[in-house]
């Protein structure tokens, strides 16, 4: 099936449409990712992704990672002119999927995405139902794990309610990847492996 019939197809559901609604609304949602549930929000609305800190528990200064349906939608989030083109290369031959990559961010990236960096983890997802909600919507969004902090992340609905309840205010119906581990995350400027797969 190709992107935009897969796209048309998860956008014809309700639950998808409500999806939309929420994110527009500055609410936080959970949805599959390749591994586990995930939250995220509009990256751009400060009280949204401060409702998500909270609901994690996270301190802002921990930084956040932007989850995209391709690379273009990151390009506002990130300065890749300070990437080499071998690295650059690197990166876009990783995507889509479960790779997650350091970059600097552009001086413009609000502080509540970067917290005390001045870089941004991002990611073109693999995951047909989180590229279609991102291509319908128009942008990236936040993703962090599903999960209370220091508690084990979400893999499908059922946890994300009898872990997280009322705190968020929508939860995508759908079933995560294949992977069994969160996204390996990189320095994309050194490729340093900062987290395994």
């Amino acid at each position: 099936m190709s992107g935009s019939k897969t796209t048309a197809a998860f956008l014809m559901t309700s639950s998808y449409l409500d999806a939309i609604s929420h994110l527009t609304s500055g609410h936080v949602i959970a949805y599959a990712t390749e591994a586990v549930f995930g939250l995220g929000c509009d990256p751009d609305n400060e009280e949204a992704v401060k409702k998500l800190l909270n609901i994690k528990q996270r301190p802002v200064d921990k930084g956040l990672i932007l989850i995209a349906a391709d690379w273009s939608q990151l390009l506002p989030y990130v300065a890749s002119e300070q990437l080499s083109a071998p690295a650059l290369q690197k990166v876009l031959a990783s995507w889509p999927g479960p790779f997650t990559w350091i970059m600097p961010a552009q001086p413009t990236t609000p502080r509540w995405l970067t917290g005390r960096f001045d870089s941004l983890a991002v990611r073109v997802t693999a995951h047909p139902q989180v590229r279609a909600l991102c291509q319908a919507y128009g942008k990236p969004l936040v993703s962090t794990s599903a999960n209370l902090s220091g508690e084990a992340p979400c893999r499908n609905v059922a946890e994300v309610q009898a872990q997280l309840g009322v705190c968020v205010d929508y939860v995508l119906p759908g079933e995560v990847g294949g992977a069994t581990n969160p996204s390996q995350i990189r320095n994309a400027l050194t490729g340093e492996v900062l987290r395994p797969a």
